[in-house]
This record gives C-alpha cells, structure tokens and sequence, in this order.
C-alpha cells in the first residue's frame, strides 16, 4: 500500500525527546493507510525549549492534532485551552486534539492499560492493585483504574510526594482506596503485592540503560496468581516478566497498552476505529522491534 499524499492529506504528529525510537509513525500510518484516510503522522523533537512554538504550530499548520510523551505531557497544560476530566485529573496529556483551533488535551494512557488488560480477560473492578511508579503514564494508570472501579491501590514513587497527591487525587474523586508509599519501604512493597490482584511496573527499569535490571529483585514477592504487568514493550520480556513468569504468574507487557492507547487517540481524532488486529500482525513480524 502506497501513502498518496495531496493537498487535502492533513498532518498529525508526535511532540517528543526522544522521538526516532517511536513506533507511533508505524502504527499510525499503517492505520491511515489500510483505511483510506487521508493523512499521515510524522515525529518531531520537542521538549520545553520549544513545546510553546509545536503546539502553536498545531493552529498554524491546522494540523488536526499531536499526540505528547515525555518529557511534554505536563509541561504542554498551559498552552492548551481545554483538558478532557481525565487529563484534568491526571495533570498530564497525551494527545491533543485541533477542533478549528480550539485545542483540547486527552490522556489515553489510562485507558490502553485497561483495555490491554481486558484484552488479556482481566477485569479490574473490585480489584487491589499495586503500581510502581507516579509519573504520567503511572498517575494515568491509577487515575483510571480507580475510575474503572478498582477496589485499592498502593501507589509507589521514588519520590513519595507525587504518589501522595495521586493518592490524594483518587481519594477524593473515586471510591477507590488509595495509599501512597515511597520506593525505600520495601517490606510494604512485598506486603501490598501479597495481598494484590494485580502488579503493574510504570517505571523505566527494565529497558535502555537499564534493560539488565528488574524492578523486583527478590523472585518471593511474586506468587502464581499474581497479574504481573509491565508497561515496557522493548524488550518484549523484560527480566521482571521473566522472574514472575518462572513463578507462575499470568505476564503482560507494554505492548497492548501501547496499541490500545494509539487506539483511543486514533479514534479522537478520525472518529474511526484503529485496525487493531492488523496493528498486532506487523508487530508480531519479525522485523518489526517493540
């Protein structure tokens, strides 16, 4: 299939720093391609010296939107002029819709997780959950979750701040029980884990520089009924997912909340659905890298 680019073909675009790595472009104008939808999606390098200049851009060059990753999912709040609930909730965004523009800020991030977890047939309503990291796609995870009727969740951060005010956030507007922990209390970790449905690694270690390193060091804090999920998708396995899986757990790792998140932003945008199948069958090619 070729991309047949006119001057009706309307442009989207990743605002990110890093951007090469993305596998956004792939997912995306594959799926323009296979449905016929005039417009194709290109990465630029954006971080806070110039995000003011991109999402100016956006009303400029009347692109119809963009999604953020880091490090502009917070930063970009203040030039936007509307956030979904979620987002507002959240504090960060990820996609940015241009209607005639007016430009409103989504977080799909959320939502990819759950689906990629009902995907899998697993339902978090009523159930404890633990997360490991209070970032954008961390808070995004919580948030949602409880949104979505999670029972309790123990949030851990390095810095035990951000996961109060997580936990503050879904306290106050859910009915889900949230605690916040730092990092350092590793026994509670372990406790919190024990006595969880699910496990969810919204951090870092586990790829780049730290592909070598699993968050949980000690194989005795995963028991075979435990949902061991990890948002990394490269590599496919990290080396948490490979200690869990030798202990019996059900593993799942980044890659269906990666499509599943596309998914959601796809459909603000184009008012279609993502060919998410047809997503699933490239990536499982060979030559096609998480």
């Amino acid at each position: 299939m070729k991309t047949n680019i006119d001057g009706k073909t309307k442009l989207l675009g990743l605002f990110a720093d890093p951007c090469t790595h993305s596998n956004s472009p792939l997912i995306h104008n594959k799926s323009f391609q296979i449905l016929g939808i005039n417009m194709v999606y290109l990465a630029f390098q954006v971080n806070e010296t110039n995000i003011k200049e991109a999402i100016d851009a956006l009303k400029t060059l009347q692109m119809v939107g963009a999604n953020l990753s880091m490090p502009n999912k917070r930063i970009a709040i203040p030039y936007l002029d509307r956030l979904s609930p979620e987002a507002e909730l959240i504090g960060a965004v990820n996609t940015i819709v241009n209607d005639d523009g007016i430009l409103t800020g989504y977080i799909t991030d959320g939502i990819g997780y759950v689906k990629s977890l009902e995907e899998e047939g697993i339902n978090i309503r009523d159930k404890k959950i633990t997360v490991v990291g209070a970032g954008g796609a961390g808070a995004a995870i919580c948030i949602q979750s409880a949104l979505e009727g999670a029972r309790e969740i123990a949030i851990f951060n390095r810095t035990l701040e951000k996961a109060q005010s997580i936990a503050n956030k879904i306290n106050d507007s859910t009915a889900c029980k949230a605690s916040p922990y730092s990092l350092k209390e590793y026994e509670a970790l372990k406790r919190e884990m024990m006595d969880s449905h699910i496990f969810t690694n919204a951090t870092n270690i586990g790829m780049g520089r730290f592909e070598n390193e699993s968050l949980i060091e000690d194989d005795d804090f995963f028991r075979e009924d435990l949902v061991v999920v990890d948002i990394i998708y490269n590599p496919r396995k990290t080396k948490m997912l490979e200690m869990a899986e030798k202990k019996g757990c059900k593993i799942i790792n980044g890659m269906g909340m990666l499509i599943h998140q596309a998914a959601e932003a796809f459909r603000l945008w184009t008012g279609e659905n993502m060919p998410i199948e047809y997503i699933k069958d490239i990536f499982n090619k060979e030559d096609i890298k998480g």
